[in-house]
């Protein structure tokens, strides 16, 4: 197998994603940090989004967390990061989803929102996302910690990052995981302990640091 290169910017959620794999699939890939406010021309020729992640197998480039991780998955495929029956990994894909195009916008969307009005009306739907996860999602696997059951998941890699920043939405916009989610506080423990996300993760202080400015620039 060709050697692996992961590009990546330590501040972007969806490229901890992607690191988060490669940890937790124990492989060796180089690593290269970019400064998205400074990007250097080679970046530029390799991401034609001009964002991270970006892996380079080989003389192949993939882009964009999701896909990356799918690819993994399936070229190294122990451990299995995704359900073998094909239902369940369809599932797993339909909540990947819901990160990605409801808890993820609901995140930034509150923290975007420039009046006690609408930050209040985004709060609402921010909460809602976190306990339909609870109900939905993590309600009806029992004892398991884990989205999909007793062992990590893609599904659990792709929530996370969004989880371990939200200490800086509860900062600035005091909403953090609902009371009544116990399932999710236990699953973001279980996740926290793990080496993938030790060896990739920032505490809160840095997060409220970095979304300082998105956060205030929204509020005048």
């Amino acid at each position: 197998m060709a050697d692996l290169h992961f590009i990546t910017a330590e501040v972007c959620p969806y490229a901890q994603r992607t690191h988060m794999a490669l940890r937790e699939k124990g492989l060796d890939y180089e690593h290269t940090e970019v400064d998205l406010k400074n990007k250097p021309v080679w970046f530029e020729e390799v991401s034609p989004y001009s964002k991270v992640p970006v892996l380079k197998c080989g003389d192949q480039v993939l882009y964009e967390s999701v896909i990356i991780n799918e690819f993994l998955d399936e070229t190294f495929p122990e451990p299995a990061l995704m359900p073998s029956d094909p239902f369940l990994r369809a599932q797993a894909r339909v909540w990947i989803d819901y990160s990605n195009t409801r808890f993820i916008d609901a995140i930034y969307d509150l923290l975007g929102a420039k009046d006690a009005e609408a930050q209040a009306e985004q709060a609402a739907k921010l909460t809602a996302c976190m306990e339909y996860m609870e109900d939905r999602g993590h309600k009806a696997l029992g004892s398991d910690p884990f989205w999909l059951g007793s062992e990590v998941s893609l599904v659990d890699i792709a929530y996370w990052p969004f989880f371990e920043r939200l200490p800086a939405v509860t900062h600035y916009r005091g909403v953090g995981i609902p009371e009544r989610c116990t399932r999710l506080k236990a699953w973001a423990e279980a996740m926290e302990a793990r080496d993938s996300v030790q060896s990739t993760m920032h505490q809160p202080d840095y997060y409220i640091q970095s979304y300082s400015r998105h956060a205030q620039a929204a509020a005048e």
